[in-house]
């Protein structure tokens, strides 16, 4: 794994590092193949039971494409007469790692730490928890440059603020502070920056040490609930509690409040 990106796993937390300050951790083909790997490993790891997704430097959580690669793959495509393989890192990079993010049995938390962009937006919104730096923004960016939304962002972003403020947010892109992305439900939490590290892998921390596959189930249940009537969801809200009801954890919490104690779960 190429060390745009780094990838740590520790008691259960996997850690995923953009790591491209000087680039405002903008995706070139290094960074998207390496993010696309951690993500899908940390995915696939069954020892992993949360996932912390998070950024290299102070000015940005990223920045989505990165252009000045791109113009180039642009110009050679034009002067060739074919723009093949041009635009297929959405297909090749941008669905896996989302899709990775999204699907993974486990909670993600985004730390974001400053500006989140285009692809950097829809990355942060794959996640099912976002931490943000109060002097973090977020900029949908697409329209900007004469380009339709990636990465998920048709389907997370009018799930998060609604189709119309999304229409709004992406047919006249502007910078969204913090504040206002909490009020718009963009972000989950806003603390300072100065807090920013510690805080996330405080919350990703306790997430790694609770019941997984309840959160697994809480994950698949939200998504679900999105695309289906009421009785279809209520079937599968009860073919998912069967599931959780007859988890280890779900015996260990159980006793542990009868006891009055603090349970400790095992992740299955």
């Amino acid at each position: 794994m190429a060390d745009t990106v780094l990838y740590e796993v520790s008691d259960g937390l996997a850690t995923i590092t953009l790591n491209r300050p000087e680039a405002m951790n903008a995706m070139n083909i290094e960074t998207k193949v390496a993010f696309r790997e951690a993500a899908q490993a940390a995915a696939a790891d069954h020892s992993v039971r949360a996932v912390l997704l998070t950024a290299a430097g102070d000015r940005a959580f990223c920045v989505g494409q990165d252009l000045k690669e791109h113009i180039g793959g642009l110009l050679a495509a034009r002067e060739s007469g074919s723009g093949e393989g041009v635009m297929s890192t959405v297909q090749e990079h941008y669905n896996p790692i989302v899709r990775a993010l999204t699907g993974a049995a486990k909670p993600v938390v985004a730390a974001v730490n400053g500006v989140a962009a285009g692809a950097g937006l829809g990355f942060a919104l794959a996640a099912d928890y976002r931490i943000v730096a109060d002097t973090a923004a977020f900029n949908t960016s697409f329209a900007g440059v004469a380009l339709t939304a990636d990465s998920g962002i048709s389907w997370t972003l009018p799930r998060v603020v609604g189709p119309s403020r999304a229409a709004d947010l992406l047919l006249f892109p502007r910078s969204i502070t913090a504040q206002e992305a909490y009020e718009l439900g963009i972000a989950n939490r806003v603390v300072p920056s100065a807090e920013l590290a510690a805080e996330a892998v405080k919350v990703a921390r306790g997430l790694a040490e609770g019941p997984t596959l309840a959160y697994a189930a809480l994950k698949e249940s939200l998504a679900y609930g999105l695309t289906h009537s009421l009785e279809e969801t209520l079937e599968k809200e009860d073919e998912l509690q069967t599931r959780a009801g007859s988890s280890e954890d779900h015996v260990i919490a159980v006793q542990a409040f009868v006891n009055k104690e603090k349970p400790k779960y095992l992740g299955r």
